[in-house]
Formats: C-alpha cells, sequence, structure tokens
C-alpha cells in the first residue's frame, strides 16, 4: 500500500496512518511536521507544482520501499495557509520489524525536504511575510541516503 496526499484542509496524524495500521506489519513509525513559532511566524504558507509533487512524492515512496522491505508508506503534506501549531506534514511506514520502519521514516522526511516542489512562506504578526530558502542541513541529511 503507497499514498500520496496532497491537501488544502487540516490532516490528522490518526487519520493519515489509518490504512498502515491495519495492514498486519510488526512496526509502524511516522514523523508529523508541525508549523511552529519560530522567531513571530503565525502561519506558513504552502506552495507547490500539482502533478509534479505527487509524482516526485510517488518517486520518493518507491525508493523507500525498494530499499526496505516496506508493507506500506504514506506521505501526505498541507498546502495553503496553515497555522502555528497545525500539521503540515505526515509520512509514515510499516514494516515487519522496527527498524526498517523507523529507517524509511527518516529516508522519507528526508528526501521529501530537498526533493518534493515545495515554497514555503513565512507570515508574521505584523503583517509581512517572507519566502524560505532551502537549508544547508536539510542537503546534509537528505545526502546522507545517497
Amino acid at each position: 500500500m503507497k499514498k500520496v496526499r496532497i491537501s488544502n484542509t487540516p490532516i490528522t496524524t490518526e487519520a493519515e496512518l489509518s490504512t498502515l495500521a491495519g495492514i498486519g506489519g510488526g512496526a509502524l513509525s511516522s514523523f508529523t511536521g508541525i508549523v511552529r513559532d519560530d522567531g513571530g511566524v503565525t502561519a506558513i504558507e504552502l506552495e507547490h507544482y500539482p502533478g509534479m509533487t505527487e509524482a516526485c512524492l510517488s518517486r520518493v515512496i518507491e525508493a523507500a520501499t525498494a530499499r526496505w522491505s516496506l508493507l506500506g508508506a504514506v506521505v501526505t503534506h498541507r498546502v495553503g495557509i496553515v497555522p502555528v501549531g497545525d500539521s503540515v506534514v505526515v509520512v509514515g511506514a510499516a514494516s515487519l520489524h522496527r527498524a526498517e520502519a523507523l529507517e524509511a521514516t527518516a529516508f522519507l522526511i528526508d528526501r521529501l525536504k530537498t526533493d518534493a516542489p515545495f515554497w514555503k512562506r513565512e507570515h508574521y504578526a505584523d503583517g509581512t511575510a517572507k519566502w524560505v530558502e532551502a537549508k544547508l542541513s536539510d542537503d546534509t541529511r537528505s545526502e546522507r541516503w545517497a
């Protein structure tokens, strides 16, 4: 079971992982990214390239399932304006054993951060907004999977 979903409405970890919970594995690992108040941020705004984004995320899942013996994987990403405290991304991996699920989950989020065509703008309480630049730390984390 492999699932990619882009949503412009709120997402919850439980709902996104529900399809993985019942597939008979011994391990289910997940990561949920939450919008944080990072220096006065009130919300982030995410844009993406429809079609291209889903295809890219599907390739990331395919790479994970080729590398680890996964029973399933999900990637759900929010777009639009997402307020502080809301979930912005949920990734999950199911396998027979924990090591594979944990490693695959780390791979999925690391590669998503560098490979998927998302653009992020931070909104501040004073009404200003700023586009977010790519981070070297994200590139470094992603490169460890090469």
